[in-house]
């Protein structure tokens, strides 16, 4: 272990050991972290109730790295649990601003030039700072107001260091303490690396915009701050100068400069297209993040932080809404554990019951949003174990966001009522081999092969049945007429009503694949009884 590291971990560990949680994880691996007992010392520092306020200013204390874990800890109460989520959502991200010169060094050595040759003037003066970057005013040498995001010098460096020391902390926690492996530290871990790693490359955060943009192209309505290619790289972000109206500013207006039930429906709908259309969505749509442009335009930004859907996660989404919706209790357990979120193993009595007081408590009476009722589920998953997949969390959290956004532009706005036309829309869209061909090239290529083969192996398959080459192994009595008569007659029916999946001559390959078997078994039974 380098000097470097030694250090830092002798950090970590004075903060663990200066806010109790070395209790929890223990200090060293010596101590080999032992499980929590009912007359251990740290059951009652579990119990504290300043637990969640301890761990915010540990985290705030340790600097750049600690402070990201905690903000995406805040967005995971189905782990962490309401209380720490929302004391964690406190964190400042904020250090004190780089120097001009320090500024002017990290632009020249990425854009490869002169700051006075790139720009035609560069202010001094930053914008804005936080722990990993800061943003400068500018203007381009073309005559466009830009607003320039730099990276500061060896945060890089260090967040790799902090991530290692975590990471064999999390390992240790994970092996020495029962209580605490439930929640998956090293799995956490993994998922923060991505995720912080994403966020340090600003050429994510640009090819973000980028796709939102084009996913927003026809509408007039919607804006996403243009990008400057030639002045972006891994450690430094250009982009349009946004001069809009916050939020609240929006919300206290009392003239008619804006259309607020026009915005409150715009801003809603243009985020059920990021979630159930694009399958593309902003991760983190706060207030802050949302400006308002003359003659009712929304602009969304900060792009550093997105989620994404494959097309059958989003299909799948949109039916657990519709179920949501509809408060249809056992088919949104059928359709999680589906989707493999929910285990088969689970105490589903236990959870229909939990789920349909849910329901009952938020959907008493009539009522047209969501208002929490998100969040109390996450709160009741995570009573029954079930770790949700980050993108289900993310997208839960950026509906909350967006739906407080529509309400306070619109007392009156009725979510369900957007919610439901789009969710259904998107749900009973069937698969068909025009998405394929867009989407999944090496896949059609595998089903021109199959169609080709097909003619070859049915002749192949006969020819060996012809000659008693062939022989079908199954848990039936093969010599039983009704036997076979039934399995026929299943997998005909179960053949025929499959409408999944891809397709070959606008026939399901599962269909096909089942009338073969049938086809099979009824020549093996001919044979076997005329």
């Amino acid at each position: 272990m380098d000097k470097e590291t030694k250090e830092r971990l002798g950090e970590i560990r004075a903060a663990l050991k200066k806010y109790g949680f070395d209790k929890i994880l223990g200090e060293t691996a010596k101590n080999k972290i032992r499980r929590i007992d009912d007359d251990d010392e740290s059951t009652s520092l579990l119990l504290d109730d300043e637990i969640p306020v301890k761990l915010r200013l540990m985290l705030q204390e340790l600097g750049t790295t600690f402070i990201k874990l905690g903000q995406l800890l805040s967005t995971r109460p189905d782990i962490v649990g309401e209380d720490i989520a929302n004391e964690l959502a406190n964190l400042q991200d904020d250090n004190p601003a780089i120097t001009y010169e320090q500024v002017k060094a990290i632009v020249e050595r990425e854009l490869n030039g002169n700051i006075d040759e790139l720009f035609e003037d560069f202010n001094h003066e930053e914008l804005a700072t936080a722990s990993i970057g800061q943003v400068h005013e500018a203007k381009l040498i073309t005559g466009e107001r830009v607003a320039v995001k730099i990276q500061k010098e060896g945060i890089a460096d260090k967040i790799d260091l902090d991530l290692r020391i975590m990471k064999y902390i999390a390992d240790r926690a994970d092996k020495w303490n029962s209580d605490l492996r439930k929640i998956n530290l090293p799995g956490i871990m993994e998922e923060f690396d991505r995720s912080i790693h994403k966020e340090i490359d600003y050429n994510n955060e640009f090819m973000n915009m980028q796709r939102i943009e084009m996913n927003f192209v026809d509408n007039p309505y919607i804006h996403i701050p243009t990008t400057y290619p030639e002045y972006c790289t891994s450690k430094i972000l250009t982009m349009e100068f946004i001069d809009g109206t916050k939020l609240n500013d929006v919300y206290a207006s009392t003239g008619d400069e804006f259309d607020k039930k026009f915005l409150a429906k715009n801003v809603l709908d243009s985020y059920l297209q990021q979630l159930f259309i694009d399958g593309f969505f902003h991760g983190d749509p706060h207030p802050g993040n949302i400006m308002i442009l003359d003659n009712n335009v929304i602009c969304y930004l900060d792009e550093g932080m997105m989620g994404s859907f494959d097309q059958d996660f989003k299909r799948n989404l949109s039916e657990v809404m519709l179920l949501f919706v509809d408060q249809d209790v056992d088919g949104l357990i059928d359709q999680l554990m589906y989707m493999e979120i929910l285990d088969y193993d689970i105490d589903t009595r236990s959870l229909k019951r939990d789920l349909s007081d849910l329901f009952g408590r938020y959907f008493g009476v009539s009522l047209n949003r969501f208002d929490g009722v998100l969040e109390a589920l996450l709160s009741l998953m995570q009573n029954y174990g079930v770790i949700l997949p980050n993108e289900v969390v993310t997208m839960a959290r950026g509906l909350s966001m967006i739906e407080a956004i529509a309400h306070n532009l619109d007392p009156e706005i009725d979510v369900f009522a957007s919610v439901k036309p789009v969710a259904k829309e998107i749900a009973r869209e069937k698969p068909n081999p025009i998405n394929y061909i867009k989407g999944k090239k090496s896949s059609m290529i595998m089903y021109g092969h199959m169609v080709q083969a097909l003619p070859k192996l049915l002749t192949r398959m006969i020819h060996k049945i012809d000659n008693e080459e062939l022989q079908l192994k199954l848990e039936v009595d093969i010599n039983d007429k009704v036997t076979i008569v039934a399995l026929i007659c299943a997998l005909l029916i179960g053949s025929s009503i499959v409408s999944f999946g891809p397709r070959i001559f606008d026939i399901p390959v599962i269909s096909l694949i089942g009338y073969i078997i049938t086809l099979i078994i009824g020549i093996i039974g001919i044979k076997k009884f005329m």
